[in-house]
């Protein structure tokens, strides 16, 4: 299904064309870089230039009797590249080439998924200032507690989403860094320079020390933040998921025209889309602890990991690249019902301006510990009746006896809840 919705882009880069031609941009930085050394003559690597290339399905057809994808790839470039093919991969070991390959093809997804990071908070930030003023029921533990706005719901959606950016923007840029040091990394056949070299023509930072392998925190630390966006993401889905149940109904996913709910019932229109994501969501955690996995190898290096990354960094790169468009979309065209929250406002007959009076007898005289006592036995006895709040409530001695009926009244006021929300927008940067 994920595969139906995968962005062109985001695919290729992990496809086994875009793999080996990346393997073979960097064999070719390292030849460049030995000849600026001097280690391999300017002809040799005039040729290998102007030679080197692959044919995957022969890359294939070689690994199925080698089995190593690595000597598999070289020898095919050999094919092409004639008696100079000697010089390529000098002094390296498999690790150099593949860590240094994978660092170019995350800096190549994290292109993709950071426009999407943008695009996702400009779509939050749409929202917040769209139904800044639009009063809902704030609700904890699942029940009704007091009102909010639903434009804040957004405005602490834009908010997290910025700080998952700047955790994305931070892994990015850690993951993005290069080796050539050898069999173990001590650089003992090949010059520390080329390593400098060879990360500046990439455009990758370069690893201070590493052993056979880049070590794996580094990207164990990316796929976490991907695991943090996908949490993000989680949580507006549920937020949606559960404002759309037809008992509540204050917002609804966009149901398109010819659209269909049920293979059996044609009245349904469910929140899928937020439902996908919330699978999403899990399969990008599942990813991340193997990525957590793989930081512990066997000394200088083992290839445990590789048959993980070879499943988890393409699969969450894509998963987060389609969840993020897809989120997007469904906040762009959310259906906000403002009419059914302001009914759910009062579904609870006032209750949810419970504190607002306890504070009000408090502020008059009364001891918290009665004022609760009092405000609670009138809450009690407005769940189990039909009366209003209000009602029961100017009814009550003990709080007439301190309030007059327009301090009641005040009570009530649903505005409340709107007097600092332009302080919180502003201090979330939403003017």
């Amino acid at each position: 299904m994920i595969a139906r919705y995968t962005r062109p882009e985001m695919g290729s880069i992990w496809s086994d064309d875009n793999k080996f031609r990346t393997w073979l941009q960097v064999e070719i930085a390292v030849c460049e870089a030995q000849a600026e050394l001097g280690r391999i003559p300017y002809d040799a690597l005039q040729v290998i230039r102007e030679k080197a290339n692959f044919n995957v399905d022969r890359i294939l057809e070689i690994e199925a009797g080698v089995h190593h994808d690595v000597i598999a790839f070289l020898t095919n470039v050999a094919e092409y590249v004639g008696p100079e093919s000697r010089y390529i991969h000098l002094g390296l070991t498999s690790s150099d080439l593949l860590d240094t390959a994978l660092a170019v093809q995350l800096e190549q997804a994290s292109e993709i998924i950071l426009q999407d990071l943008h695009n996702l908070i400009s779509a939050l930030r749409e929202g917040a200032l769209n139904y800044k003023n639009t009063v809902c029921i704030g609700r904890s533990h699942g029940i009704h507690a007091e009102p909010t706005t639903f434009g804040l719901k957004m405005a602490l959606w834009y908010d997290e989403m910025k700080r998952n950016l700047a955790r994305f923007e931070r892994a990015r840029r850690a993951v993005a860094r290069g080796m050539v040091s050898g069999a173990v990394g001590t650089y003992a056949f090949v010059d520390p320079q080329v390593q400098e070299i060879v990360c500046s023509k990439l455009g990758l930072g370069s690893t201070p020390i590493s052993t056979q392998v880049i070590q794996r925190d580094i990207h164990a630390d990316y796929m976490t933040v991907l695991a943090l966006i996908g949490a993000t993401m989680e949580k507006i889905a549920i937020e949606i998921r559960h404002l759309q149940r037809t008992e509540v109904q204050e917002v609804e996913e966009p149901f398109a025209h010819g659209q269909k709910g049920s293979s059996a019932m044609p009245h349904k229109r469910n929140p899928v889309a937020s439902e996908n994501l919330t699978g999403i969501a899990r399969l990008l955690r599942a990813n991340a602890i193997a990525a957590l996995e793989n930081v512990a190898l066997w000394h200088e290096r083992d290839i445990s990991h590789s048959s993980v990354e070879r499943v988890i960094m393409p699969d969450s790169t894509i998963l987060v690249d389609y969840g993020l468009a897809r989120i997007t979309r469904l906040l762009r065209n959310l259906v906000v019902h403002a009419d059914t929250m302001r009914k759910n406002l009062w579904l609870t007959k006032g209750l949810i301006f419970s504190q607002a009076v306890l504070l009000a007898l408090t502020e008059h005289g009364m001891s918290r510990e009665t004022a609760y006592e009092i405000v609670q036995n009138d809450a009690m006895h407005c769940w189990r009746s039909d009366e209003d709040f209000r009602t029961i409530l100017s009814r009550d001695a003990a709080v007439a006896n301190i309030l007059t009926a327009q301090q009641i009244d005040a009570c009530f006021d649903e505005q409340r809840a709107l007097r600092h929300v332009d302080y919180i927008f502003t201090k979330v940067g939403l003017q």
